[in-house]
């Protein structure tokens, strides 16, 4: 299993010299190496470096396992749902149930890696997706027997069953060159036709071997006797029943007759004239030289085991399988050879060293998604509880986080590393307020994701800095309603008050408010600022206007400077607004309400000096200014006359 643990590519360092060095700045998700130079007195130097990304983990940006990533995290949410308080009986049939979920979001990829890897014509896209398979087989096999070892547990008799399932699942060979034998002109004489035979031996599929023998006996009449007897012994081969009466005890004492009735056949050399027979017959005894003889139809130590103990130890159990596990690679493995990684997981899990299986596949393999699930799934199971890290989280909760934070990299895939961080209960919530402010805010849309999340959590710093962001970005592209309606979001008075002083000056200058439908729905948000109240009521102010309810518009107009609400600065264009009212046939401004627009006339004129001899501003503006003034203090004076006069009027 090369591909479990690659030797990555070397890349030869040409000697650094004429003052360059290499130089490393660590992102959240990859490096960024690049050359530097260093002058010294007096050297010049020309040219320019070049950065390269070295991504932490390629996986992620693959189309395929992308969809891994994105199943496995339904499965993942849901084993969080399910109760602690439940006995380890009613919940260990869910959790193999999960386990066997996550196996079959594996099986999936796999399969459309297959696929991908026979129909491109991209030479490097085949070897990639030939590479994933290999490494998504050798987690699916590992994930399986951790399932049938930790998870599902099984007693003895039901464990061999269990095993055999896992080999016959991982060592389909077979049935393809079982499919190429039969469907040839003459299946038993086919070159393969024994190793076939030899092959669903070592496997235990001895239903299958009876119905290949039958044909070799039909091409061989004079032997029939010969294979009707091995037909009777490889019918009586007892196997365990679970669900059925029969005990463990009572199938041993079977099982052992059965293997002494094989024995004593072997002894009596009723197979001795036929070499395949007689080969067969010495499987089913077990035999370890002869199992050995067959490595290459074997292909694996673990395979040597499942069948050895087939054929030996029926009853094996939990507590024993390291002892068998050892002295099988032992065996099998070439003196010489060092054994794998994967053979090292493999042996770990007979071994029943859950870490152990745990610390190598974080060694071995090129990304944390199948020591995260696992884990967390085990200790779901109770089968982590003593195990704590020195540096606060455990073990669990640190390769989950891991695995987070590596999704947080992906442009779409950190919306699943959030529920990852959720369910870490002591630093899920302080990786998830780190990473969520590198995410990229390409968009509004992806912006108020991000904000949905951080407002879900109550993350109220992360929304202030987000919402700033955003902001600042529609403030610079002139967009006024977009930047108001962020800084309202972020409940920053000073940025609200900025651009609502810009909103003001749009007034002033094109004489009509933009994003109206937001300012009309401002509501208890004008309140965050005073200019912002005030951009809010004037507008309120247009509208009762614009529906001829004057009087109201009026008083409105006038509390906005009696207030002080309004700035002095937009005294004038308030005063100026007043002059159609002013000049309307009805009475709207009371003499109290005219005597108080006189009073902020005069303030305003006094305050900016605004007189007939002013020197400090252009002729023409000045004009303008003083014009305006004079039209006021007449229109004023008209009103405060004709409202002497109809407040009177009405006393009488």
């Amino acid at each position: 299993m090369e591909e479990v643990d690659v030797e990555p590519t070397i890349t030869n360092i040409p000697a650094i010299s004429d003052g360059k060095h290499m130089g490393f700045a660590w992102g959240p998700g990859d490096i960024l190496v690049y050359e530097t130079r260093y002058k010294a007195s007096g050297a010049s130097g020309s040219g320019c470096s070049f950065i390269h990304e070295i991504r932490k983990d390629e996986d992620i940006y693959s189309p395929i396992l992308r969809k891994l990533f994105n199943e496995s995290h339904h499965i993942f949410v849901g084993l969080q749902t399910i109760r602690e308080d439940l006995p380890s009986k009613s919940k260990k049939p869910q959790f193999v149930s999960i386990s066997k979920n996550y196996r079959s979001v594996i099986r999936a990829c796999m399969e459309e890696l297959q696929q991908v890897a026979v129909s491109t014509k991209n030479t490097e896209l085949a070897t990639q997706c030939g590479n994933q398979v290999s490494i998504l087989l050798a987690i699916e096999l590992i994930w399986n027997l951790c399932e049938v070892l930790f998870i599902d547990a099984a007693p003895a008799g039901s464990l061999l069953l269990h095993l055999l399932d896992w080999v016959r699942l991982h060592k389909a060979d077979v049935d393809e060159k079982a499919r190429e034998v039969l469907q040839s002109e003459s299946p038993a004489e086919h070159r393969d036709y024994w190793d076939v035979v030899v092959s669903y031996v070592l496997q235990g599929r001895l239903e299958e071997v009876r119905q290949m023998l039958v044909k070799q006996a039909n091409l061989q009449p004079a032997a029939r006797s010969m294979y009707k007897q091995m037909d009777t012994l490889l019918s009586k081969m007892p196997f365990y029943n679970p669900g059925g009466t029969q005990t463990l005890t009572e199938f041993d004492v079977k099982w052992r007759h059965w293997h002494e009735e094989v024995d004593r056949c072997l002894q009596d050399n009723s197979f001795a004239s036929n070499r395949h027979l007689e080969l067969i017959c010495k499987i089913l005894l077990g035999d370890e030289d002869t199992l050995l003889d067959h490595k290459e139809l074997l292909g694996t130590w673990y395979h040597f085991l499942v069948t050895r103990l087939l054929f030996c130890h029926p009853t094996v159990k939990l507590t024993e399988l390291h002892y068998y596990a050892q002295s099988c690679m032992t065996m099998f493995l070439d003196s010489r050879s060092v054994p794998e990684p994967l053979d090292n997981i493999l042996l770990a899990a007979f071994e029943f060293d859950i870490h152990q299986v745990i610390k190598e596949c974080s060694i071995a393999l090129n990304n944390w998604w199948f020591v995260a699930h696992l884990t967390d799934l085990l200790d779901h199971c109770k089968l982590l509880q003593s195990h704590n890290l020195h540096f606060g989280s455990n073990l669990r909760e640190f390769l989950l986080l891991e695995y987070a934070s590596g999704l947080f990299t992906h442009h779409s895939l950190w919306q699943l590393a959030v529920d990852y961080f959720d369910h870490c209960p002591e630093f899920g919530r302080v990786y998830l307020e780190l990473q969520i402010e590198r995410v990229p805010l390409e968009t509004e849309r992806k912006a108020l994701k991000v904000l949905r999340v951080c407002e879900q959590r109550q993350m109220s710093e992360q929304v202030r800095s987000i919402c700033k962001i955003m902001a600042m970005r529609a403030l610079r592209n002139n967009r006024l309603g977009s930047a108001l309606s962020w800084s309202i979001r972020a409940k920053d008075a000073a940025f609200a008050t900025l651009i609502s002083e810009r909103f003001l000056q749009d007034y002033c200058a094109k004489g009509t408010f933009s994003d109206l439908d937001l300012i009309d729905n401002l509501g208890p948000a004008m309140l965050l600022s005073d200019r912002l109240t005030f951009l809010g009521k004037y507008r309120e102010f247009h509208k009762l206007y614009g529906e001829k309810r004057f009087r109201e518009a009026a008083k409105l107009l006038l509390s906005l400077m009696t207030a002080k609400i309004a700035p002095q600065s937009f005294w004038m264009t308030l005063l100026t607004d007043a002059l159609p009212l002013l000049e309307q046939k009805e009475v709207i401004f009371t003499a109290d309400q005219t005597y108080e627009l006189m009073f902020c006339l005069e303030e305003l004129t006094s305050s900016l000096n605004i007189t007939a001899s002013s020197t400090d501003r252009p002729m023409q503006e000045e004009d303008v200014e003083v014009t305006k003034v004079e039209l006021l203090r007449l229109a004023l004076a008209r009103n405060l006359a004709q409202a002497i006069v109809k407040e009177g009027t009405v006393e009488i």
